[in-house]
């Protein structure tokens, strides 16, 4: 592989205190290194925004995005951002594309490398799904990628924490990372997915799930406890109850609060929580509902031992794809939508509901500001990660214009001018005048996101990291983002570089290698579960699959080759 100098760009990476420096990056053999030969081959950076490899740590990429895709055959044609979205004919290299919120998979490969990102973590799959989530993985082109597994209504967690076995939750959830290769722990309203089955949900932490003498609290410190003794390099990852009801800030808190007596068994927090935004809700009724921003924002001030993503709006069409199925079940009815539903035996439920947000409605005038608040009124960056939860809130195409809104008050104002007037007196984001600098920026899309979920040799430039780089074409020492902020915008869309393990794979916007990414996934099963311990737990579970499963025991397992370009991470295990 080709040795690199990237010279004269304005480098930031925050990791490693470079705050807007001209800096010259050398690579060599997929890693940054401190320096290379002279016949290196050289890109003239001058004056361009330099950065890590984007990642995005919480996305919806593969499993139920298939039946979206069914659901929404409007969805292929719509084309809001040429060249980002809608129907493209394929070329000598490329695949063809079409989509904007459900692209096909070689789509999404192609449209997150044009945009600097390198990384992306599919948030949600139940472990018997996995096998068909690899087959997709190995659909996307360039990126690397990682999965997070469903366990929050899972039926031998919550048989095991019912039953206080607390070996044998710490083995099955290492067994279950590793039956489907993937890399840590998703929590979706806590035993409320199992609850679904039978039509209910649970309300608040403290709720019984039907069937199981457990409750959400009873499931998520059991949950992170197991994490913790597991040493797993991401925390568990959770979406709390009562996610999108209006009043659902005391849920929210309590979950929070919950968490402190948990210690991290690393240098992280012990708990990351999604899509903050849909969290976020006072009043009693979508009447009075209102942003808590404020609450939210004073509580994760005062304490280090979570994390959040936003979970920002974007006006526009999207798609709504959960392991909630109550919220989906609530979405469609309250706006006549379309609607799918499902239950995967023991593991976990879901649904998907298609929707539009529109500036003219209050309610989703609301939920705009709430994101942008949350990111603004919270001081620290490295506890924020910026998504929109794809494509829940928006899809990804659309992250610059939610990067811009972070960094120009002036372009904030301009949508808030047009709010119907009962949105007004639900938000404060219109005294809110901080705007976030390049550094802050870059710690909320690349060295914040790797380091909430573990990834070490991600969202730096230092030597040893991957040679992940995004080279933009504007000049961040002479743009004025609050001002200039479509220019801003239209940059970040198109970069003018991407570099991924040291392959140049975008340039000036166009796509010019395809790369086959790898896959992290986490094997905590091997060093870290005693022999005993996987005798008793493989003989439990082959009972249970008899009597529950409608698939087989043995095979139900991810197998190596759905896996060509493994990266297995193996925790040290007290």
């Amino acid at each position: 592989m080709a040795e690199i100098v990237i010279k004269n760009g304005v480098v930031y990476d925050p990791k490693n205190g470079v705050d807007g420096e001209k800096n010259e990056i050398c690579i060599k053999d997929g890693k940054i290194v401190n320096n290379v030969g002279v016949g290196a081959k050289v890109i003239d950076a001058e004056g361009c925004l330099v950065l890590p490899g984007g990642v995005d740590g919480h996305t919806h990429c593969a499993g139920k995005i298939n039946t979206a895709r069914i659901m929404s055959p409007h969805d292929m044609r719509y084309s809001p951002i040429p060249g980002l979205s809608g129907p493209e004919p394929g070329t000598k290299l490329l695949r063809p594309q079409v989509g904007y919120n459900t692209p096909n998979t070689h789509a999404i490969g192609y449209r997150y490398s044009k945009l600097g990102y390198t990384t992306i973590a599919e948030a949600a799959i139940t472990p018997m799904m996995a096998r068909h989530m690899h087959e997709e993985f190995e659909s996307i082109p360039i990126l690397d990628k990682l999965a997070l597994v469903l366990l929050g209504s899972n039926w031998q967690v919550m048989q095991y924490i019912q039953d206080g076995d607390s070996e044998m939750l710490k083995s099955y959830m290492a067994w279950a990372l590793l039956a489907s290769r993937g890399y840590g722990v998703k929590v979706v309203n806590p035993g409320g997915g199992s609850s679904w089955t039978w039509g209910k949900n649970v309300t608040g932490i403290d709720d019984k799930v039907i069937d199981f003498d457990v409750t959400p609290a009873d499931i998520l410190i059991g949950l992170a406890e197991a994490n913790e003794a597991l040493n797993l390099p991401h925390s568990i990852h959770v979406h709390c109850n009562n996610l999108g009801v209006p009043g659902n800030i005391p849920t929210t808190l309590d979950t929070m609060k919950l968490l402190e007596k948990v210690k991290a068994s690393q240098d992280r927090q012990v708990m990351h929580l999604t899509h903050m935004q849909f969290h976020s809700y006072t009043g009693t009724s979508w009447m009075d509902f209102a942003s808590g921003s404020d609450q939210i924002a004073d509580y994760v001030n005062k304490h280090d031992h979570l994390t959040f993503d936003m979970g920002q709006m974007i006006f526009g069409p999207a798609m709504t794809m959960t392991a909630d199925g109550p919220t989906e079940y609530r979405n469609a009815r309250m706006f006549g939508a379309k609607w799918s539903n499902y239950d995967q035996e023991l593991e976990d439920a879901g649904g998907i509901v298609p929707l539009s947000y529109t500036p003219q409605h209050f309610a989703h005038a609301t939920m705009w500001s709430i994101g942008l608040e949350l990111a603004l009124l919270v001081k620290d960056p490295w506890k924020v990660m910026f998504t929109t939860d794809n494509p829940n809130g928006g899809a990804f195409v659309n992250y610059p214009e939610g990067q811009v809104l972070l960094m120009s008050d002036k372009k904030r104002q301009e949508v808030i001018a047009g709010f119907p007037d009962m949105t007004m007196d639900r938000i404060s984001l219109p005294n809110i005048d901080r705007e976030l600098d390049w550094g802050e920026m870059t710690v909320m899309t690349r060295s914040m996101p790797a380091k909430m979920l573990g990834l070490e040799e991600k969202g730096h430039l230092g030597a040893g990291a991957d040679a992940d780089v995004a080279i933009y074409d504007l000049k961040p020492d002479k743009v004025d983002v609050s001002v200039q902020h479509e220019a801003v915008k239209k940059a970040l869309s198109f970069a003018k570089y991407t570099i991924k393990g040291g392959e140049v794979v975008v340039q000036d916007g166009d796509i010019t290698a395809l790369p086959k990414g790898k896959v992290y996934w986490v094997n905590a099963y091997e060093n870290g579960i005693v022999q005993a311990e996987k005798d008793r737990l493989i003989t439990d579970l082959e009972e249970r699959f008899k009597k529950y499963y409608s698939m087989q025991f043995s095979n139900y397992m991810v197998e190596d080759a759905y896996v060509p370009r493994p990266v297995e991470i193996r925790p040290e295990v007290a």
